[in-house]
């Protein structure tokens, strides 16, 4: 297996993506309330409360919410990117085109552009780049037979064997798994762990990272923006603070407490009971905004969940009101939804399949479906952990949901590394939960690949996945997601149980904060 197919799957740490906002009530929205003032201050630092240290700061190994917050967009940049409509843009590309077969897409890149090494980003450095990408990140792997070729020194040809209708979606994308661009000679010099360097073309550059401590990121000088006005992750960015601390702080009463004291300027997922405390503060802001899927997740290659009549009893029996309502204290915090992308992108993909088969809380039915396979009331493993109390408040509820038709539930629980180790060997667990971040169409979600942990394992899907993908329009890759979404239903690689918002809190001095899955941080100030 390779690096992010050992690694990526921690982007289920996507729970550590996240953040803040800025006034004294809640709002719910994907920019700061605040009127869009032109930006003048700069300077100062900005000390974020965060859950967790990442495994890597290397986005093509590890696909953690703990990498990408402190890097996507801050130090590594992509060639397209994505606008506040989730729609893809030219971000180190100048402009891009594509032929009428759809199987070459040809990059123009800027010019003047530096790495923080001070060393102009070439065609070179982008190749480099994308083959060491499409061959270590797990969604990559949809680009496998692709080539990237350099024309000459700004231009890079994408070579296709067929066409794919989500290529821009997922070259934009900024979950998991990233396309960053780094420098060639750092490629190069990259090992089984990751580089050696953390070098990228964004406004702030990599300073230090003190283990157990903090990650510190540094205002890049040089930095050349684009013209364009901000608008997502897309358009320009500016780096208006001096310097960027992500303060690794696991206990979330801490991070609550710190914020209150003014020990921070900003907590980086806060907890779910307690945050009434800051609301009524005048000068803290707190913001819910759309995160991530929350997913039970099976074991399909030990044990009784290779059986889909007892995935499918799981499905059944859960309550997902009971759930949600028990994890969220506000019900403004989650969604219930059937499909396998999140809700608050319905507008670029939705299915009706499968509503129906949706939070069933059909006892009777669910008990007829366990009783058809072989299980004799052995001991299920379910593992969670509590360093992110969703996680665990929602394996507790599912554990007493289960049991109810007969399930013998043995609810373990780890720190959270511990869990994840635990995720990935096929001996250790039965069931557990995380939370999936965001991903720019279907197919990526990453519970889709066979060596990801679940295991799924369907050359149905390989097929139904095949046909989405080589659809030459949006239109008619919506029509074939139907198709995905039949399948997501009858094998249940996982149950969604719902989506849910992330609250983020900043003090009022924390100026032009907008969200985009997470907290963008450029463009931000602090005002004295």
């Amino acid at each position: 297996m390779n690096s992010l197919k050992i690694v990526v799957f921690l982007v289920i740490s996507l729970l550590l993506i996240t953040l803040f906002g800025c006034s004294g009530k809640t709002t719910e929205t994907t920019e700061n309330d605040n009127e869009k003032e032109e930006v003048t201050n700069q300077g100062g630092e900005l000390k974020i409360a965060y859950a967790s240290q990442p495994p890597s700061l290397d986005p093509h190994i590890s696909g953690a919410g703990a990498t990408i917050d402190p890097t996507m967009g801050l130090i590594f940049e992509t060639l397209l990117t994505l606008d506040s409509e989730y729609s893809p843009e030219p971000m180190l590309a100048e402009s891009y085109e594509q032929s009428d077969d759809g199987k070459t897409i040809t990059f123009h890149l800027r010019k003047g552009v530096l790495f923080h090494n001070g060393k102009e980003m070439t065609s070179e450095d982008v190749v480099a780049s994308m083959n060491r990408w499409k061959d270590e990140v797990g969604s990559g792997g949809q680009f496998t037979e692709a080539t990237f070729e350099a024309a000459d020194d700004y231009t890079v040809v994408l070579k296709l064997p067929e066409p794919l209708s989500v290529a821009f979606d997922r070259l934009a994308s900024s979950g998991a798994g990233y396309a960053a661009i780094m420098p060639k000679e750092v490629i190069e010099g990259a090992g089984e762990t990751g580089v050696e360097e953390i070098i990228g073309t964004g406004p702030y550059q990599f300073n230090e990272w003190k283990r157990d401590q903090h990650i510190h990121l540094t205002r890049f000088d040089d930095y050349q923006a684009r013209s364009e006005p901000a608008d997502g992750l897309a358009g320009k960015k500016e780096a208006l603070l001096d310097d960027i601390y992500f303060q690794f702080v696991p206990d979330s009463q801490t991070r609550l407490a710190g914020m209150m004291s003014g020990e921070y300027d900003m907590v980086w997922q806060l907890p779910y009971a307690g945050d009434d405390q800051l609301e009524s503060d005048p000068d803290i802001q707190v913001t819910p905004y759309s995160a991530a899927s929350l997913n039970v997740y099976f074991n399909k290659k030990e044990g009784l969940f290779q059986d889909v009549n007892a995935r499918k009893a799981v499905a059944t029996a859960l309550n997902m009101d009971d759930i949600l309502a028990a994890t969220f204290s506000n019900p403004e915090d989650y969604t219930l939804d059937h499909t396998m992308m999140m809700s608050h992108l319905s507008k670029q993909w939705y299915s009706d399949i499968g509503k129906e088969n949706y939070n069933q809380n059909d006892l009777e039915k669910a008990k007829q479906l366990l009783s058809e396979t072989d299980y004799n009331g052995e001991e299920i493993v379910f593992v969670v952990d509590r360093d992110f109390e969703i996680h665990y408040n929602t394996g507790v509820v599912i554990q007493d949901q289960l049991e109810k038709i007969g399930m013998n539930i043995k609810l373990e629980v780890y720190d959270w590394p511990t869990a994840l180790e635990k995720h990935r060997d096929e001996n250790a667990y039965d069931m557990f939960v995380i939370g999936d971040i965001v991903v720019p169409e279907p197919s990526s979600n990453l519970y889709l690949l066979e060596d990801y942990p679940g295991w799924t394992n369907s050359p149905e899907l390989k097929e139904i996945i095949s046909e989405f993908r080589s659809q030459t329009s949006r239109e008619a890759a919506q029509e074939a997601y139907d198709d995905l979404q039949t399948w997501f239903w009858d094998y249940m690689p996982v149950v969604k149980v719902g989506d849910y918002k992330l609250r983020n809190a900043a003090h009022t001095k924390v100026k032009n904060i907008q969200f985009n899955n997470r907290p963008v941080l450029w463009n931000v100030s602090i005002s004295e």
